[in-house]
Protein backbone atom coordinates (compact mmCIF):
# COMPACT_ATOMS: atom_id res chain seq x y z
CA UNK A 1 0.00 0.00 0.00
CA UNK A 2 1.32 3.43 -0.89
CA UNK A 3 -0.08 6.89 -0.30
CA UNK A 4 0.50 9.86 -2.56
CA UNK A 5 3.62 12.02 -2.07
CA UNK A 6 3.58 15.74 -1.45
CA UNK A 7 4.54 16.27 -5.08
CA UNK A 8 1.68 14.56 -6.94
CA UNK A 9 2.25 12.14 -9.78
CA UNK A 10 -0.22 12.77 -12.58
CA UNK A 11 -1.36 11.02 -15.72
CA UNK A 12 -0.39 13.63 -18.28
CA UNK A 13 -1.17 11.67 -21.45
CA UNK A 14 -2.58 8.30 -22.49
CA UNK A 15 -2.75 6.72 -25.93
CA UNK A 16 -3.74 3.33 -27.34
CA UNK A 17 -2.89 1.37 -30.47
CA UNK A 18 -4.52 -1.60 -32.21
CA UNK A 19 -3.04 -3.93 -34.84
CA UNK A 20 -4.52 -3.90 -38.36
CA UNK A 21 -6.42 -7.19 -38.64
CA UNK A 22 -10.03 -7.01 -37.44
CA UNK A 23 -11.56 -10.35 -36.40
CA UNK A 24 -15.36 -10.39 -36.37
CA UNK A 25 -16.73 -12.59 -33.63
CA UNK A 26 -19.08 -14.42 -35.98
CA UNK A 27 -16.13 -15.32 -38.22
CA UNK A 28 -14.09 -16.55 -35.25
CA UNK A 29 -17.00 -18.73 -34.11
CA UNK A 30 -17.22 -20.33 -37.55
CA UNK A 31 -13.46 -20.83 -37.48
CA UNK A 32 -13.67 -22.56 -34.09
CA UNK A 33 -16.47 -24.85 -35.29
CA UNK A 34 -14.45 -25.91 -38.31
CA UNK A 35 -11.18 -26.34 -36.40
CA UNK A 36 -12.45 -28.15 -33.32
CA UNK A 37 -15.50 -29.90 -34.76
CA UNK A 38 -13.65 -33.09 -35.69
CA UNK A 39 -12.08 -33.38 -32.24
CA UNK A 40 -15.02 -32.28 -30.12
CA UNK A 41 -17.80 -33.63 -32.32
CA UNK A 42 -21.24 -32.53 -31.21
CA UNK A 43 -19.75 -31.12 -28.00
CA UNK A 44 -18.40 -28.12 -29.90
CA UNK A 45 -21.99 -26.96 -30.36
CA UNK A 46 -22.34 -26.80 -26.60
CA UNK A 47 -19.29 -24.55 -26.34
CA UNK A 48 -20.02 -22.24 -29.29
CA UNK A 49 -22.56 -20.10 -27.38
CA UNK A 50 -19.55 -18.76 -25.48
CA UNK A 51 -18.73 -16.71 -28.59
CA UNK A 52 -22.21 -15.18 -28.78
CA UNK A 53 -22.44 -14.59 -25.03
CA UNK A 54 -18.97 -13.05 -24.63
CA UNK A 55 -20.24 -9.51 -25.28
CA UNK A 56 -17.72 -9.14 -28.12
CA UNK A 57 -18.43 -8.08 -31.69
CA UNK A 58 -14.87 -7.75 -32.94
CA UNK A 59 -11.23 -7.85 -31.91
CA UNK A 60 -7.92 -6.76 -33.38
CA UNK A 61 -5.09 -9.15 -34.20
CA UNK A 62 -1.50 -8.76 -35.34
CA UNK A 63 -2.00 -11.72 -37.71
CA UNK A 64 -4.93 -12.62 -40.01
CA UNK A 65 -7.51 -15.23 -39.04
CA UNK A 66 -6.15 -17.93 -41.33
CA UNK A 67 -2.82 -17.83 -39.42
CA UNK A 68 -4.58 -19.42 -36.44
CA UNK A 69 -5.61 -22.49 -38.44
CA UNK A 70 -2.03 -23.68 -38.83
CA UNK A 71 0.19 -25.22 -36.15
CA UNK A 72 2.92 -22.91 -34.90
CA UNK A 73 5.77 -23.70 -32.55
CA UNK A 74 6.95 -21.64 -29.62
CA UNK A 75 9.88 -20.13 -31.56
CA UNK A 76 7.64 -18.95 -34.41
CA UNK A 77 5.07 -17.45 -32.08
CA UNK A 78 7.61 -15.64 -29.96
CA UNK A 79 9.40 -14.26 -33.04
CA UNK A 80 6.10 -12.74 -34.14
CA UNK A 81 5.46 -11.50 -30.60
CA UNK A 82 8.75 -9.58 -30.49
CA UNK A 83 8.26 -8.15 -33.98
CA UNK A 84 4.68 -6.98 -33.52
CA UNK A 85 4.88 -6.03 -29.83
CA UNK A 86 7.77 -3.64 -30.47
CA UNK A 87 6.01 -2.10 -33.47
CA UNK A 88 2.66 -1.66 -31.69
CA UNK A 89 4.28 -0.32 -28.54
CA UNK A 90 6.22 2.22 -30.60
CA UNK A 91 2.97 3.40 -32.20
CA UNK A 92 1.34 3.86 -28.79
CA UNK A 93 4.36 5.78 -27.44
CA UNK A 94 4.45 8.09 -30.48
CA UNK A 95 0.77 8.90 -30.02
CA UNK A 96 1.19 9.44 -26.28
CA UNK A 97 4.15 11.80 -26.58
CA UNK A 98 2.50 13.50 -29.53
CA UNK A 99 -0.29 14.67 -27.21
CA UNK A 100 2.25 16.61 -25.14
CA UNK A 101 4.88 17.74 -27.61
CA UNK A 102 7.46 16.01 -25.41
CA UNK A 103 10.44 14.32 -27.04
CA UNK A 104 11.87 10.93 -26.20
CA UNK A 105 14.93 12.69 -24.78
CA UNK A 106 12.74 14.01 -21.95
CA UNK A 107 11.77 10.54 -20.70
CA UNK A 108 13.68 9.52 -17.58
CA UNK A 109 12.28 6.03 -17.01
CA UNK A 110 10.30 3.39 -18.91
CA UNK A 111 8.10 0.68 -17.42
CA UNK A 112 7.04 -2.03 -19.88
CA UNK A 113 4.35 -4.58 -19.03
CA UNK A 114 3.52 -7.71 -21.02
CA UNK A 115 2.68 -11.34 -20.24
CA UNK A 116 1.89 -12.74 -23.69
CA UNK A 117 5.45 -13.29 -24.90
CA UNK A 118 9.08 -13.18 -23.85
CA UNK A 119 11.68 -10.67 -25.04
CA UNK A 120 15.30 -10.52 -23.91
CA UNK A 121 16.55 -7.84 -24.51
CA UNK A 122 13.26 -6.62 -23.10
CA UNK A 123 10.67 -4.49 -24.88
CA UNK A 124 11.92 -1.30 -23.22
CA UNK A 125 15.40 -1.93 -24.61
CA UNK A 126 13.92 -2.55 -28.06
CA UNK A 127 11.96 0.71 -27.79
CA UNK A 128 15.02 2.63 -26.65
CA UNK A 129 16.92 1.39 -29.70
CA UNK A 130 14.04 1.98 -32.14
CA UNK A 131 13.05 5.41 -30.86
CA UNK A 132 16.31 6.92 -29.62
CA UNK A 133 15.65 7.26 -25.90
CA UNK A 134 18.48 8.66 -23.81
CA UNK A 135 21.27 6.23 -23.00
CA UNK A 136 20.71 6.76 -19.26
CA UNK A 137 16.94 6.09 -19.30
CA UNK A 138 15.95 3.80 -16.43
CA UNK A 139 14.11 0.62 -17.48
CA UNK A 140 11.73 -1.70 -15.65
CA UNK A 141 10.33 -4.64 -17.66
CA UNK A 142 7.49 -6.55 -15.95
CA UNK A 143 6.24 -10.02 -16.90
CA UNK A 144 3.62 -12.29 -15.35
CA UNK A 145 1.00 -9.88 -14.00
CA UNK A 146 -1.56 -10.91 -16.61
CA UNK A 147 -4.75 -8.86 -16.70
CA UNK A 148 -3.68 -6.95 -13.56
CA UNK A 149 -0.65 -5.56 -15.37
CA UNK A 150 -2.25 -2.35 -16.62
CA UNK A 151 -3.16 -1.15 -13.14
CA UNK A 152 0.01 -2.46 -11.50
CA UNK A 153 2.14 -1.03 -14.30
CA UNK A 154 0.77 2.44 -13.60
CA UNK A 155 1.37 1.83 -9.88
CA UNK A 156 5.01 0.84 -10.42
CA UNK A 157 5.45 3.82 -12.73
CA UNK A 158 4.02 6.14 -10.09
CA UNK A 159 6.38 4.69 -7.50
CA UNK A 160 9.33 5.35 -9.80
CA UNK A 161 8.15 8.91 -10.47
CA UNK A 162 7.93 9.51 -6.73
CA UNK A 163 11.44 8.16 -6.24
CA UNK A 164 12.76 10.42 -9.01
CA UNK A 165 11.52 13.96 -8.23
CA UNK A 166 10.66 15.81 -11.40
CA UNK A 167 11.05 12.69 -13.55
CA UNK A 168 8.92 11.83 -16.57
CA UNK A 169 7.99 8.15 -16.52
CA UNK A 170 6.58 6.29 -19.50
CA UNK A 171 4.43 3.21 -18.86
CA UNK A 172 4.00 0.97 -21.90
CA UNK A 173 1.64 -2.02 -21.88
CA UNK A 174 1.36 -4.37 -24.85
CA UNK A 175 -0.37 -7.74 -25.12
CA UNK A 176 -0.65 -9.98 -28.17
CA UNK A 177 -2.92 -12.57 -26.60
CA UNK A 178 -3.97 -14.00 -29.95
CA UNK A 179 -0.48 -15.39 -30.54
CA UNK A 180 -0.90 -17.67 -27.52
CA UNK A 181 -3.65 -19.63 -29.36
CA UNK A 182 -2.81 -23.32 -29.73
CA UNK A 183 -4.62 -24.93 -32.66
CA UNK A 184 -3.99 -28.47 -31.39
CA UNK A 185 -5.51 -27.76 -27.97
CA UNK A 186 -9.23 -28.52 -27.84
CA UNK A 187 -9.42 -27.98 -24.08
CA UNK A 188 -12.39 -25.87 -22.96
CA UNK A 189 -10.13 -23.12 -21.57
CA UNK A 190 -8.44 -22.70 -24.95
CA UNK A 191 -11.78 -22.48 -26.72
CA UNK A 192 -13.04 -19.89 -24.22
CA UNK A 193 -9.82 -17.91 -24.72
CA UNK A 194 -10.48 -18.05 -28.47
CA UNK A 195 -13.81 -16.36 -27.78
CA UNK A 196 -12.23 -13.60 -25.69
CA UNK A 197 -8.66 -12.65 -26.53
CA UNK A 198 -7.55 -9.67 -28.60
CA UNK A 199 -4.34 -7.68 -29.18
CA UNK A 200 -3.53 -4.10 -28.26
CA UNK A 201 -1.10 -1.64 -26.69
CA UNK A 202 -1.22 1.51 -24.60
CA UNK A 203 1.27 4.11 -23.39
CA UNK A 204 0.83 6.43 -20.42
CA UNK A 205 3.00 9.39 -19.46
CA UNK A 206 3.36 10.10 -15.74
CA UNK A 207 4.80 13.46 -14.69
CA UNK A 208 4.84 15.97 -11.85
CA UNK A 209 3.06 18.58 -13.96
CA UNK A 210 -0.12 20.26 -12.76
CA UNK A 211 -2.43 18.80 -15.41
CA UNK A 212 -4.06 15.38 -15.54
CA UNK A 213 -5.55 12.90 -13.10
CA UNK A 214 -3.55 12.41 -9.91
CA UNK A 215 -2.42 8.90 -9.02
CA UNK A 216 -3.44 9.27 -5.40
CA UNK A 217 -2.83 5.77 -4.01
CA UNK A 218 -2.20 2.24 -5.16
CA UNK A 219 -2.25 -1.24 -3.67
CA UNK A 220 -3.14 -4.86 -4.23
CA UNK A 221 -4.54 -7.94 -2.55
CA UNK A 222 -3.52 -11.55 -3.25
CA UNK A 223 -5.83 -14.26 -1.96
CA UNK A 224 -4.22 -17.38 -0.43
CA UNK A 225 -4.59 -20.75 -2.10
CA UNK A 226 -5.54 -19.29 -5.50
CA UNK A 227 -2.47 -19.96 -7.66
CA UNK A 228 -4.56 -22.22 -9.90
CA UNK A 229 -7.21 -19.61 -10.70
CA UNK A 230 -5.50 -17.85 -13.62
CA UNK A 231 -2.25 -17.99 -15.52
CA UNK A 232 -0.19 -19.84 -18.14
CA UNK A 233 1.14 -23.37 -18.29
CA UNK A 234 4.05 -23.78 -20.68
CA UNK A 235 3.70 -26.32 -23.49
CA UNK A 236 5.92 -27.23 -26.45
CA UNK A 237 3.84 -24.96 -28.70
CA UNK A 238 3.67 -22.01 -26.31
CA UNK A 239 1.47 -20.70 -23.52
CA UNK A 240 -1.50 -22.81 -22.46
CA UNK A 241 -4.21 -20.72 -20.84
CA UNK A 242 -5.41 -21.38 -17.29
CA UNK A 243 -8.89 -20.12 -16.47
CA UNK A 244 -10.92 -21.17 -13.45
CA UNK A 245 -14.68 -21.25 -13.76
CA UNK A 246 -14.72 -19.78 -10.24
CA UNK A 247 -13.45 -16.33 -11.35
CA UNK A 248 -16.89 -14.63 -11.62
CA UNK A 249 -17.90 -16.03 -8.23
CA UNK A 250 -14.64 -14.89 -6.63
CA UNK A 251 -15.23 -11.41 -8.03
CA UNK A 252 -18.81 -11.38 -6.81
CA UNK A 253 -18.02 -12.56 -3.28
CA UNK A 254 -14.46 -11.38 -2.52
CA UNK A 255 -13.58 -8.24 -4.49
CA UNK A 256 -15.74 -5.70 -2.64
CA UNK A 257 -14.16 -6.44 0.75
CA UNK A 258 -10.65 -6.12 -0.73
CA UNK A 259 -11.57 -2.80 -2.37
CA UNK A 260 -13.08 -1.51 0.86
CA UNK A 261 -9.91 -2.36 2.79
CA UNK A 262 -7.81 -0.54 0.20
CA UNK A 263 -10.03 2.55 0.30
CA UNK A 264 -10.29 2.40 4.09
CA UNK A 265 -6.55 2.88 4.42
CA UNK A 266 -7.07 6.16 2.56
CA UNK A 267 -9.94 7.15 4.84
CA UNK A 268 -12.45 6.55 2.04
CA UNK A 269 -15.41 4.30 1.28
CA UNK A 270 -17.02 3.22 -1.97
CA UNK A 271 -19.56 6.01 -1.46
CA UNK A 272 -16.74 8.55 -1.88
CA UNK A 273 -16.10 7.42 -5.44
CA UNK A 274 -17.44 9.15 -8.53
CA UNK A 275 -16.98 5.91 -10.48
CA UNK A 276 -14.88 2.87 -11.26
CA UNK A 277 -12.51 1.96 -14.09
CA UNK A 278 -12.52 -1.83 -14.29
CA UNK A 279 -10.87 -4.41 -16.49
CA UNK A 280 -13.62 -6.16 -18.50
CA UNK A 281 -12.39 -9.74 -18.42
CA UNK A 282 -15.59 -11.00 -20.01
CA UNK A 283 -19.34 -10.56 -19.89
CA UNK A 284 -19.76 -12.78 -16.80
CA UNK A 285 -16.93 -11.00 -15.03
CA UNK A 286 -18.54 -7.63 -15.80
CA UNK A 287 -21.83 -8.87 -14.37
CA UNK A 288 -19.94 -9.93 -11.24
CA UNK A 289 -18.11 -6.59 -11.01
CA UNK A 290 -21.37 -4.67 -11.18
CA UNK A 291 -22.79 -6.86 -8.41
CA UNK A 292 -19.65 -6.44 -6.29
CA UNK A 293 -19.75 -2.66 -6.55
CA UNK A 294 -23.53 -2.41 -6.11
CA UNK A 295 -24.26 -1.23 -9.64
CA UNK A 296 -27.20 -2.04 -11.88
CA UNK A 297 -26.50 -4.59 -14.59
CA UNK A 298 -25.02 -2.79 -17.58
CA UNK A 299 -23.76 0.04 -15.37
CA UNK A 300 -20.18 -0.33 -16.54
CA UNK A 301 -21.06 0.93 -19.99
CA UNK A 302 -17.56 2.04 -20.99
CA UNK A 303 -15.99 -1.27 -19.95
CA UNK A 304 -18.66 -3.15 -21.89
CA UNK A 305 -18.05 -0.97 -24.96
CA UNK A 306 -14.31 -1.70 -24.89
CA UNK A 307 -14.98 -5.41 -24.50
CA UNK A 308 -17.43 -5.29 -27.40
CA UNK A 309 -15.02 -3.49 -29.73
CA UNK A 310 -11.66 -4.95 -28.68
CA UNK A 311 -12.21 -8.12 -26.66
CA UNK A 312 -10.06 -9.02 -23.66
CA UNK A 313 -6.54 -7.70 -24.32
CA UNK A 314 -5.31 -8.74 -20.90
CA UNK A 315 -3.37 -5.93 -19.15
CA UNK A 316 -4.03 -3.39 -21.91
CA UNK A 317 -7.82 -3.49 -21.71
CA UNK A 318 -8.32 -1.36 -18.59
CA UNK A 319 -6.23 1.40 -20.18
CA UNK A 320 -8.57 1.40 -23.19
CA UNK A 321 -11.43 1.81 -20.69
CA UNK A 322 -9.63 4.65 -18.93
CA UNK A 323 -8.94 6.43 -22.21
CA UNK A 324 -12.59 6.18 -23.17
CA UNK A 325 -13.67 7.62 -19.82
CA UNK A 326 -11.10 10.41 -19.91
CA UNK A 327 -12.46 11.43 -23.32
CA UNK A 328 -15.77 12.05 -21.54
CA UNK A 329 -14.01 14.40 -19.09
CA UNK A 330 -14.31 12.14 -16.05
CA UNK A 331 -14.20 14.01 -12.77
CA UNK A 332 -13.77 13.14 -9.11
CA UNK A 333 -12.28 10.06 -7.49
CA UNK A 334 -12.24 6.84 -9.51
CA UNK A 335 -11.06 3.41 -8.51
CA UNK A 336 -9.17 1.47 -11.18
CA UNK A 337 -9.13 -2.27 -10.67
CA UNK A 338 -8.10 -5.44 -12.46
CA UNK A 339 -7.58 -9.07 -11.53
CA UNK A 340 -4.61 -11.20 -12.48
CA UNK A 341 -2.62 -14.32 -11.66
CA UNK A 342 -1.82 -14.79 -8.05
CA UNK A 343 -4.93 -14.53 -7.74
CA UNK A 344 -4.51 -10.79 -7.25
CA UNK A 345 -6.68 -7.69 -7.26
CA UNK A 346 -4.85 -4.53 -8.32
CA UNK A 347 -6.17 -1.12 -7.22
CA UNK A 348 -5.29 2.43 -8.19
CA UNK A 349 -7.05 5.57 -6.95
CA UNK A 350 -7.34 8.39 -9.48
CA UNK A 351 -8.34 11.90 -8.44
CA UNK A 352 -8.77 15.11 -10.44
CA UNK A 353 -7.72 17.35 -7.53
Amino acid sequence: MHRSPLSPVRLTALATASPPHVLRQADVARFARALFGDKRGSEIERLLPAFENAGIEQRHSCVPLDWYAQPHGWADKNRLYIEHAAKLAEEAVEKCLGHTGMGVDEIDAIVTVSSSGVATPSLDALLAERMGFRRDVQRLPIFGLGCAGGVLGLSRGAAMARALPGANVLVVVVELCGLTFRSADDDKSNIIATALFGDGAAAALLTHRDDGMRLAAWGEHTWPGTLDVMGWHIEDDGFGVLFSRDIPNLVRTELRAAAERFLGREGLTLDDLAGTVCHPGGAKVLDALETAFGMAQGGMADARAVLREHGNMSAVTVLFVLKRMLAKEMRGRHLMSALGPGFTAAFLLLDDT
